[in-house]
């Protein structure tokens, strides 16, 4: 097996990094077992790094009626559209663990129309698919069907924010030639 490099720009090394970007990261090692590519690969830009994880957490880690596992759906879903395969791998193994479910992930990555998902998961799946790939489509029928499965306009806000945030990470990780961790493929399994 060969091992390719994780990106395709320079990676710093730890000791390197400010304190705060390296803290955020021994922190996430701690936890996790490992750091996650993502990490090293944004390191490269300390004030880009930092405004990335901000939003990210900001959708991803707050409170609301979207749960962190159809959070992680939405991000697996529009990146598979997205063709990127970092956050497909990374992302399906957080939505393995968050949904507590192994087949899930690679359900929603492959075709989430035909995935053991609720109704209502797919009408925010089909809202999320929307905003990544032809947001200037979206209208009030859009804003409708989420209606009719209880989701108000702050959730739409999330779904679409959620959806557009991970448009650019997927850009970013395919321009970056960004390599998901071996750890990810077994997590949740």
């Amino acid at each position: 097996m060969t091992t390719s490099p994780i990106s395709r720009f320079p990676v710093p090394d730890l000791a390197t990094l400010p304190p705060d970007i390296s803290e955020r990261i021994q922190a996430v090692q701690e936890k996790s077992g490992f750091v996650p590519n993502v990490f090293l690969v944004l390191a490269h830009r300390p004030d880009e790094f930092r405004a990335f994880f901000a939003y990210h957490d900001a959708l991803m880690e707050k409170p609301g009626t979207l749960t962190k596992a159809e959070r992680e759906m939405i991000v697996v879903a529009t990146s598979n559209a997205n063709s990127c395969q970092y956050c497909v791998i990374a992302h399906g193994a957080i939505l393995r663990i968050r949904a507590k479910d192994p087949l899930v992930a690679d359900q929603v990555a492959v075709n989430y129309r035909k995935a053991d998902i609720t109704p209502r998961q797919k009408a925010m799946l089909d809202f999320a698919m929307k905003v990544s790939q032809a947001s200037h489509l979206v209208g009030p029928a859009d804003y409708e069907a989420l209606a009719v499965h209880g989701f108000d306009a702050e959730d739409a806000w999330d779904i679409a924010a959620i959806s557009a945030f991970f448009g650019m990470s997927n850009r970013m990780a395919n321009a970056t030639d960004m390599r998901p961790n071996a750890e990810f493929y077994a997590m949740g399994r």
